[in-house]
């Protein structure tokens, strides 16, 4: 049973990795002894995360202290909401605002709302995503990201994952928003890129924010600067 001193909702700023939040938050504690004139212990200076959020992304990051670190596994099976924007014509190799971006090879026409509508069904329910290169996922024991960003090839097998909502907030070409409830393991980059390819082009993210990780949600969340 987890109490309010064990989790810290921390509302993450687009720049930040998930690690410097980290890091801020244990200097934050490692200073806060030292002004009590006391050496804090290891388990005392214990911070994790339950759920990566990418550099560029924005929203919620549940930060685990102490003995609640053993059950971050827990907090990474959970469902997440996430709410995108998707700019259509353009791709990237990195499928969000930090990797190289140029035209897409299919972009013959701007898509209607209805086509819009028409392709967002096709991704609700169980769908099978082939995670990104640029991602956390383990290969032979190195993260994918680094053999990507090393011009290796890098091959992911493919996973099925549920999309149980997935709506249109707004839409004016070629910047498409989006909200979605989705299982753990699912990429909202890839899901942008499917939506595209359904449509005819290309797109990359170029906004991303997680809304909600289970019963958790930004509403009760704090801004990093509030806590550093």
């Amino acid at each position: 049973m987890y109490t309010s001193e064990d989790i810290l909702l921390v509302d993450k700023p687009a720049g930040w990795t998930s690690f410097d939040v980290v890091a801020k938050i244990r200097g934050r504690i490692r200073a806060e002894y030292i002004t009590c004139d006391i050496k804090p212990t290891k388990k005392q200076l214990k911070v994790g995360h339950a759920g990566t959020l990418d550099p560029f992304a924005t929203g919620l990051l549940v930060i685990l202290l102490g003995d609640a670190c053993k059950k971050a596994g827990e907090f990474l099976k959970l469902d997440k909401q996430y709410e995108f924007t998707a700019k259509l014509g353009e791709v990237s190799t990195t499928g969000d605002p930090e990797g190289e971006i140029t035209k897409a090879d299919t972009n013959t026409h701007d898509p209607t709302e209805e086509q819009i509508l028409e392709a967002l069904k096709q991704f609700e329910g169980e769908i099978t995503q082939v995670p990104p290169a640029f991602s956390a996922i383990k290969i032979n024991g190195t993260r994918a990201y680094k053999l990507a960003r090393e011009g290796k090839e890098v091959e992911i097998p493919p996973r099925q994952v549920t999309v149980s909502r997935l709506e249109l907030i707004s839409y004016d070409y070629p910047y498409l928003k989006c909200r979605c409830d989705v299982s753990s393991g699912t990429y909202i980059r890839t899901l942008a890129e499917g939506i595209a390819k359904q449509l005819g082009t290309g797109a990359y993210c170029t906004e991303l924010r997680r809304t909600r990780i289970g019963s958790y949600s930004t509403e009760g969340a704090t801004a990093i600067d509030k806590i550093v």
